[in-house]
């Protein structure tokens, strides 16, 4: 019997992947994650939401492991990030002994309060840009 933390990813993630991210991606000033495919190789591109401290910017995963752009981290932590419609190159590192709800309290309160709502494996993430 699945668990109400495997119902609730299992909802989350289908609605996010066949009607939410496709929208998203499509609004000029959203922030867009892009990592490389671990399997295919091929840019898989995902609609987030964070914030950007000076060569930095910090992001928390709602469903952390699970996730499957978190997944694509672990195996190349090279991405790019789409921000204010331009793209930035940088290294991505997750950060499990951050405090992801600390974390989201300084970061945007709109997604903010959706990834704590629907969050069931919070993970922080902080991407240094280059240069």
């Amino acid at each position: 019997m699945p668990s109400k933390r495997d119902i609730q990813h299992r909802l989350v993630t289908t609605l996010q992947r066949r009607i939410v991210n496709p929208l998203q991606r499509k609004v000029p000033a959203q922030q867009l994650l892009e990592t490389v495919g671990r399997v295919s190789g091929q840019p898989r591109i995902t609609p987030i939401g964070g914030r950007k401290i000076d060569n930095e910017f910090w992001l928390v995963s709602e469903f952390g492991d699970r996730s499957q752009y978190i997944r694509n981290i672990k195996a190349n932590n090279r991405v790019r990030l789409r921000l204010d419609g331009n793209w930035y190159t940088g290294t991505a590192h997750l950060l499990p002994e951050d405090d992801a709800h600390a974390r989201l309290r300084a970061l945007p309160r709109g997604n903010s309060a959706v990834v704590q709502l629907v969050g069931t494996d919070l993970l922080t993430v902080r991407v240094d840009l280059d240069g």
